[in-house]
């Protein structure tokens, strides 16, 4: 069921942006790309809006923020549901990859109003998002918290590093 929630011109931007990797971007440009945010519902319930303060710039990784995935983790809400998007970058036994997971973050104590808005509302933001490999709905801490979990979203047991450490 379609909730009539719309997704607004900045997500779609920032979407874009994490999405397409430019080869020839210098090295200022690199470290403002964002390797993960956080999207939530606007306070009338109508629109899916960028989550102020809600981000991390691949610039902040090794600088600011030593391990990016535990920081992204950190950054979820107890008790709210949120969209997500992180950008994986993982080596298989073959290559190096980086992919656009796409996260549905419902967790166990969030309010049962919440669930049912963002879950009816999923639809909506995934629409925008074309070219996504991965999703991923997650419940909890316990479902998210272990990096391991997400190399298997990646790719299985041919995922051997995850932003740069072991699995």
């Amino acid at each position: 069921m379609a909730s009539g929630v719309t997704v607004t011109d900045e997500v779609i931007t920032v979407f874009n942006e994490m999405k397409v990797r430019k080869a020839q971007a210098n090295e200022d440009e690199k470290k403002k790309r964002k390797k993960a945010v956080l999207f939530c519902l606007s306070e009338d319930k109508k629109h899916i809006v960028l989550e102020a303060g809600k981000e991390i710039l691949t610039g902040d990784v090794g600088t600011t923020i030593a391990d990016p995935y535990l920081h992204f983790v950190k950054m979820l809400p107890a008790d709210d549901c949120r969209y997500a998007l992180y950008d994986a970058t993982y080596e298989t036994k073959e290559t190096k990859k980086e992919d656009l997971v796409f996260i549905f973050w419902a967790p166990e104590g969030a309010p049962l109003k919440s669930k049912m808005i963002y879950a009816s509302s999923k639809d909506a933001i995934k629409k925008k998002f074309t070219g996504i490999k991965h999703e991923w709905q997650v419940n909890g801490l316990e479902d998210i918290k272990d990096r391991r979990t997400l190399a298997e979203k990646l790719g299985g047991s041919s995922v051997v590093t995850l932003e740069g450490g072991p699995v």
